[in-house]
């Protein structure tokens, strides 16, 4: 059985539930190795300071991984990640609380069961700092 919402129980403007995370710096550190991407803003103070950061900053792509988390936790097993695309806004730091959230932005009426969504993840200071869209395809009520 699927959690996967229907194409006809997704209102437009509705919110897909929010995901809380909580970057760490042991986190980035992973992600560096998974990644590759060594740069010594993520896990050196003072290179951060050297670039005028007040701190060690999370990855982009990985607030980007953590909204297509978002994005498939809702999707369930049934519902298909069609397209995806972010742009980086703002800088997230360990130790925040990062809130990764979506809402329906437009739904097709050809019969497809296509969505689309605006996505963004969120600093304690409101400040967005990964936007974006995502389409995926929802099962459709027989």
């Amino acid at each position: 059985m699927s959690n996967t919402p229907f194409f006809e129980d997704v209102p437009m403007g509705a919110e897909i539930p929010t995901l809380e995370k909580f970057p760490t710096p042991r986190q980035l550190v992973m992600y560096a190795g998974a990644s590759g991407d060594y740069n010594p803003i993520h896990y050196d103070r003072d290179a951060a300071a050297a670039k005028g950061l007040p701190g060690i900053v999370v990855h982009g792509q990985l607030v980007s991984a953590c909204l297509m988390q978002m994005l498939t936790d809702w999707l369930g097993t049934a519902g298909v990640l069609r397209k995806y695309s972010v742009s980086y806004k703002a800088m997230t730091f360990p130790g925040e609380k990062l809130l990764l959230k979506g809402t329906i932005a437009k739904k097709s009426d050809t019969g497809d069961g296509l969505v689309t969504l605006s996505i963004w993840a969120e600093n304690p200071r409101g400040e967005k700092t990964v936007s974006g869209t995502a389409v995926v395809q929802l099962p459709r009520m027989a």
